[in-house]
């Protein structure tokens, strides 16, 4: 094997999308888990969450994992790219999450992002947001412009998956988001993912805070508009993030996940079917692509 071939599950260049929940669960064979009144949720907010779906033990070393790699990437440049003052992004490697295979793995992951995305999802990102003590309030925002597939038709072309690593209070800038939005246009926006501040009153009426614990995890449309919230508390929120493609949309290209061929070859060979990565003799540090520039402030 060469040291930095690539694996990719499938060449088809094709979206496999669907327009409606109800495709996407009549159009396909239904996964053994029974997401379609979640599939609907998010259609029509956004995102859905699922309560309890880890052991918060699971997630005590998922926190684990999340801050040593923090603390790695944040001493090199490009390791750690700015959300805003106080507030991070890291990119990950699979193998520097612990449960990884779990989490690709969980029934509800594997049902929604086969019913949204269709049998050919790929993996393309594992990373994690973290604000501490001092964060500000973010703009809203979206994580990248909306497809054509999106704003005409209606199609989800992409999933981001949520897990945080603490139970979220009030002070520790809760995420906040603003159902419904994943269907705006968005064209006409700076960057096309920062509605101008006229439109944010729109926003703050619909604007919810989310407050999971510890086992819970969310699946939503990056492009549903969003913001963290300031964050005065001494205890850093750790949330990670898996990002999940449907073939042809295209958000590999901004990431570089990397696997070493022994953990390739671990894996199950239903996770291999999706994951997009490079099969690599050794890991090499993350400099990340994806830079959100309106995030960058202070």
């Amino acid at each position: 094997m060469e040291p930095a071939a690539l694996f990719h599950p499938t060449t088809s260049t094709a979206l496999f999308v669907l327009r409606s929940p109800r495709e996407a669960i009549t159009s396909m064979a239904a996964p053994e888990t029974d997401v379609r009144d979640d599939v609907a949720t998010l259609y029509r907010d956004g995102i859905v969450g699922n309560k309890g779906a880890f052991a918060r033990e699971w997630v005590d070393q998922l926190k684990e994992d999340m801050m040593t790699a923090f603390w790695e990437a944040i001493r090199r440049p490009g390791g750690a790219v700015g959300r805003g003052p106080r507030r991070w992004y890291i990119e990950l490697h699979p193998q520097a999450i612990t449960g990884f295979v779990d989490l690709v793995t969980h029934p509800w992951v594997t049902a929604m992002c086969e019913s949204v995305l269709g049998p050919e999802y790929q993996l393309v990102e594992i990373g994690f947001d973290t604000p501490f003590q001092g964060a500000k309030v973010q703009p809203w925002h979206r994580d990248f412009p909306s497809p054509k597939e999106t704003y005409e038709d209606r199609q989800l072309t992409s999933l981001a998956f949520n897990l945080t690593g603490v139970d979220v209070t009030q002070d520790m800038g809760p995420f906040e988001i603003a159902p419904g939005t994943q269907w705006d246009d968005g064209r006409e926006w700076p960057a096309e993912m920062f509605p101008d501040q006229s439109l944010w009153s729109r926003y703050e009426e619909r604007g919810v805070r989310k407050f999971p614990r510890m086992g819970d995890i969310s699946c939503r449309s990056a492009l549903t508009v969003h913001r963290g919230t300031p964050h005065p508390s001494p205890i850093a929120r750790p949330v990670l993030v898996l990002g999940v493609d449907a073939p042809g949309a295209g958000h590999a290209a901004l990431h570089d996940m990397m696997v070493t061929p022994d953990f390739h070859a671990a894996l199950p060979e239903t996770v291999r079917q999706h994951l997009v990565c490079r099969i690599v003799d050794q890991l090499e540090p993350i400099t990340q692509k994806h830079d959100i520039e309106g995030l960058v402030m202070g």
